[in-house]
């Protein structure tokens, strides 16, 4: 079976087909086939072709008058000196399954296998002489015979994995799909997808763009055509899918191609994005439908991976709000660049449960480093760091609901501001060298509780920078899929049959998922200054409105929209930069540095959580503005009445 056919389907696989496992008959026969072609008949292979090869380049080396005058004796122990060296050394570095079978890396060691063997052929030739005086054989053939056995042994090989590969490859009783991308994402899931024996789906053609692959094949599948052509591609090989196997794609080709798809009346699968992935091998499992992540995230994101490297590799870093949704991916990111120690701290204990179980695929709660702690406890912390010496922080432990926290002020003040304060002080005591803050759009010209009391924290952040200390604050917008999110209410409510609600049509939102995120987090730390705030660029803001379309659009339902009204101290638009501020674009294309003037700890140690609320509001605006000149709110930044 050719897996790259492109020719036209017959009608029950344009109508779509049957999605189901491989027959087992075929099954069958891969699995014989791979039973036979073990170690010693690999050996054995090697073993005739090397020795066919000295035969054949001695006989083209001498002319037939010539051979007649080889020593027979000697030539059968140069052949038993040159095999007995290949199996010896063949058995302990690759005959033992060592390499996938026919990958170049089996290839590459094998050269090394029967160039050992060459040397020792050649050794022989040079010190043993033949009865007659001369040598056993000429000294070219050792190093002929190699080449011309490695390429033997190199094509046995390449026959052996066809025939594997066409066992196991699926049969034709499975989903015929066309896979969108001929790059590194694509060669993946065209292996994913041949190699498997169980797998649902048969590529049937490549998709790109790039008119310099419009020739190229992977795994014999043939790039057809272009994305403008999908429609008459699919009529022509008869796919229902189209697998989106780019990465990088951004979410605006995301949702290019949906509509694309939609017209031709294809389903279209995805997988998932790079910092998803975090550069892991795709497979079939990975491929799934698309999300709203997918349509509203996926911006191209480069790291530097030294520079992170640099800070967090075997250094001990400590993330308090551990459990949350920034916090876990902050803790699962970090983990993968090995610092010395990851100390999680948090003061809910399943969240703890939930981040270790996603980390080490265990949850026993046991390690030293899960601390169970509140950052509104200053002695607890203290404790925490005396013990633990960390030398980076990411502070990301905070109430974040706006309609919560405007509705109980006192508890921002105790928890955004002096919580805030109190891992600073903590810090600055254990000697961190290295201090990150999480902090939000809403601190940028803010207009509500959440925004003033996390302007109060990337304030009191820069006033710790004072001495020159890399204590700095990183601001972004809403994060896709975080716990809360408006996708979840969406989608709980379009699960119900609706209304949709929404606090107004006109409301725009930066958005990017979590992992997006917290990879610019970690890059912020690599180049932040100090006291400055760094503010992730999050691509266009997007209609609130349009996402609760898109929810109900990906879950095939009709539901019905209706607006309640901004809440008190909601904007139609946030900001990610004050009107006052200016930014600058110094190391990364994606992230803006704004300075921002300290505040001193004198200015907020004293208030009083427990006032009436509009007295706790009113100091929380006071604090935040404390020592600046008012700066005009740009047009269009509405909110909600308090």
């Amino acid at each position: 079976m050719d897996s790259g056919s492109d020719d036209v389907a017959p009608a029950d696989a344009a109508a779509g087909g049957g999605r189901g496992p491989r027959s087992e008959p075929g099954h069958r026969r891969g699995s014989t086939f791979v039973r036979w072609w073990t170690g010693p008949t690999k050996a054995g292979l090697d073993a005739v072709v090397l020795i066919g090869a000295t035969l054949l380049t001695v006989t083209a080396r001498l002319d037939l008058t010539a051979f007649r005058t080889v020593d027979p004796v000697g030539l059968v122990w140069y052949l038993l000196v040159v095999v007995v060296v290949l199996l010896a050394v063949g058995t302990a570095v690759v005959y033992r399954g060592q390499y996938r079978y026919g990958s170049f890396e089996e290839i590459s060691v094998l050269a090394v296998v029967v160039g050992v063997s060459a040397v020792a052929g050649l050794a022989f030739t040079v010190l043993v002489t033949a009865s007659d005086g001369l040598r056993v054989v000429p000294l070219s053939v050792p190093v002929v015979s190699a080449a011309i056995a490695l390429i033997g042994m190199a094509g046995l090989r390449w026959i052996g994995r066809r025939a594997i590969d066409a066992q196991s490859a699926p049969g034709s009783d499975t989903e015929r799909v066309l896979v969108l991308g001929a790059g590194e994402s694509g060669y993946q899931v065209i292996r994913a997808m041949l190699k498997d024996p169980s797998s649902p789906y048969r590529p049937v053609g490549l998709v790109d763009d790039d008119p310099g692959k419009k020739n190229l094949r992977i795994e014999g599948v043939r790039v057809l055509g272009t994305s403008a052509q999908l429609a008459d591609l699919a009529r022509r090989t008869g796919a229902s899918t189209v697998v989106l196997a780019v990465r990088t794609a951004s979410a605006a080709d995301v949702r290019q191609l949906t509509a694309t798809s939609r017209a031709a009346g294809l389903r279209l699968l995805s997988v998932p994005s790079t910092s998803r992935m975090l550069g892991s091998q795709i497979e079939l499992g990975d491929i799934r439908a698309l999300t709203v992540e997918d349509l509203l995230g996926r911006h191209q994101i480069s790291t530097d991976v030294h520079e992170i490297a640099m800070y967090l590799t075997g250094r001990r870093v400590l993330v308090t709000g551990a459990g949350g949704s920034i916090g876990s991916e902050l803790c699962r990111q970090i983990h993968a660049f090995h610092p010395a120690a990851l100390v999680m701290l948090e003061r809910d204990e399943s969240a703890l449960h939930a981040v270790q179980l996603s980390i080490e695929g265990h949850a026993l709660l046991e390690d030293r480093n899960l601390v169970l702690a509140d950052i509104r406890d200053p002695e607890r912390l203290r404790e925490v760091f005396a013990e633990h010496r960390p030398d980076v922080v990411f502070h990301a432990a905070a109430l974040k609901h706006l309609p919560l926290v405007e509705a109980h002020p006192g508890e921002a003040l105790q928890s955004n501001v002096w919580g805030t304060l109190n891992v600073l002080r903590a810090a600055k005591d254990a000697g961190v060298e290295r201090f990150i803050n999480i902090s939000t759009d809403k601190a940028a010209d803010p207009t509500s509780v959440l925004g003033w009391s996390k302007r109060v924290a990337e304030r009191l952040t820069a006033d710790f920078a004072r001495d020159g200390s890399l204590y700095m604050s990183v601001r972004f917008g809403n994060v896709l899929g975080s716990r809360g999110s408006v996708l979840h209410t969406f989608a709980d409510q379009v699960a119900r049959g609706g209304p949709v609600t929404v606090t107004d049509r006109r409301v725009t939102r930066y958005f990017m998922t979590v992992p997006e995120a917290v990879e610019l987090v970690i890059q912020c730390g690599a180049i932040g200054g100090a006291g400055e705030s760094l503010v992730l660029d999050m691509g266009e803001p997007v209609l609130i409105a349009e996402i609760a379309a898109r929810i109900a659009d990906l879950a095939g339902a009709t539901v019905q929209v209706v607006e309640t009204g901004l809440r008190p101290g909601e904007k139609l638009h946030e900001d990610l930069i004050g009107a006052a501020e200016v930014g600058t674009r110094r190391s990364h294309p994606l992230i803006t540095h704004v300075p921002v003037p300290p505040l001193p700890a004198d200015a907020v140690v004293h208030l009083d959580p427990h006032r009436p609320r509009t007295e706790v509001v009113a100091a929380l605006r006071a604090a935040s503005e404390s020592g600046l000149v008012g700066a005009p709110r740009r047009p269009g930044s509405e909110v909600g009445a308090t």
